[in-house]
């Protein structure tokens, strides 16, 4: 793979580190962008946290965030493969929602910076781990180079669960509360679709 060469028909061969089409290199431009506001982002929300629990979830999902980045402008330039495997990210807490409504106060915009509270803050970090995280799934589709493609691919679980933890620890504090529906109407929403028990018969391709 280090010395692999690609095909361009006007150019002719192109080294490895050159393999990266032009969709791609835009996109991932905006995803490191991303990743870096992610990150200073991250940087600025620490100074506000006052609950123990949210800041070790920042500290350690900042940590994770900042190898990523790493890893992934490493092989954008070098076209090699990373220095170390795509990481898991591991939650500490369970994954088990408290469904239903409390009464709570209605929500508005912060007054002045007196008013950032833990529950704010949680909101902010959950809304750019989601958007990063769809921005990750966007970009993967359009890449040609094997290598970042599989990186991208690795990485879109890991945020997946970065916003789930997030929400776990928004959910215990009430910050992030699921309604749920009536179970008759979740019964019948549930059994709404079966799975297709007979071989379809599809039509003939009529261009053979």
């Amino acid at each position: 793979m280090n010395n692999q060469m690609h095909e361009n028909m006007h150019t002719g061969q192109v080294p490895q580190q050159m393999n990266h089409g032009g969709h791609e290199m835009f996109d991932v431009h905006e995803t490191l962008a991303g990743y870096i506001n992610v990150l200073d982002q991250f940087m600025m929300f620490r100074q506000f946290v006052q609950d123990q629990e949210l800041l070790s979830i920042l500290d350690h999902q900042y940590s994770f965030i900042l190898d990523e980045y790493n890893m992934l402008t490493q092989s954008f330039s070098s076209g090699q493969k990373p220095p170390h495997p795509t990481q898991t990210y591991n939650m500490s807490q369970s994954h088990d929602f408290v469904y239903g409504l409390k009464p709570s106060q209605p929500k508005k915009p912060n007054q002045s910076m007196n008013d950032i509270k833990d529950a704010g803050i949680s909101g902010h970090m959950l809304g750019l781990v989601k958007a990063h995280a769809s921005l990750l799934t966007m970009t993967g589709l359009e890449i040609t180079n094997p290598i970042i493609r599989r990186m991208f691919a690795d990485t879109v679980p890991n945020w997946m669960e970065m916003a789930y933890d997030i929400s776990l620890y928004q959910n215990k504090r009430h910050y992030y509360q699921v309604p749920q529906l009536a179970q008759q109407d979740m019964q019948q929403m549930m059994t709404s679709f079966v799975p297709s028990q007979e071989t379809p018969q599809m039509p003939p391709n009529q261009t053979h």
